[in-house]
């Protein structure tokens, strides 16, 4: 049986921060800030988990936390070596035992990823499993929800926002009904969501803050 190449095959344009991530850093800003508040330079350490082409990962560097990252795509951390060189990123996927090779994180920053992968209840095990007592998870992915599904119904834009032909493209679709529910059955508590980009009903993506007990 032929396999396929799995998201490990995603494709970057560039290096640069995208017109979407663009839209979730002031959230994720404010969110590590609440986490980190009063602690001191060493504990301020992050995960990135699906760190891409390690955009993410140099601008939270530049706000003065220690990063470290993993993503699937080879293309991806061949550009983020390229262009931040002195960042600790690397091949690496949420499938695997993160927790044993990089230990434990007050923080893990995790964007637009669940909605790429077919497996996702062992994806917030590896979030939850790679969090200490009390750290914080900040994951985002795109929003759906009755009222923007409805728009795209009716806008003849389903084909798309759905992007059949993308390969390694978005294969799960996620409302905060069904994220709250993967999280909470990971063992997170405290889940809160913020949708951000246009107006809510029609927000482009979704931030969910999760705290590990």
């Amino acid at each position: 049986m032929k396999e396929i190449d799995s998201i490990g095959g995603y494709k970057f344009t560039s290096s640069r921060i995208s017109v979407t991530h663009s839209c979730l850093l002031p959230t994720v800003e404010m969110a590590l800030t609440a986490q980190f508040q009063g602690e001191t330079e060493e504990r301020k350490r992050v995960f990135d988990l699906g760190c891409g082409n390690g955009s993410i990962a140099h601008w939270m560097t530049s706000l003065g936390y220690q990063v470290t990252g993993v993503d699937p795509s080879q293309d991806g951390i061949q550009q983020a070596r390229a262009s931040y060189p002195d960042l600790n990123l690397k091949i690496g996927s949420a499938y695997d035992d993160l927790r044993a090779i990089y230990g434990q994180f007050p923080a893990v920053v995790s964007l637009e990823v669940v909605e790429h992968l077919y497996a996702p209840r062992e994806y917030a095990k590896t979030l939850f499993d790679l969090l200490e007592p009390g750290g914080v998870a900040i994951l985002s992915t795109p929003y759906h929800g009755y009222w923007k599904n409805l728009v795209l119904a009716l806008s003849g834009k389903m084909d798309h926002h759905f992007h059949a032909l993308w390969d390694h493209g978005h294969i799960k679709f996620w409302s905060i009904a069904t994220l709250g529910e993967l999280l909470r059955e990971a063992g997170f508590a405290s889940i809160r969501f913020h949708r951000v980009g246009r107006i809510p009903p029609l927000a482009m993506s979704m931030i969910a803050v999760a705290t590990k007990e």
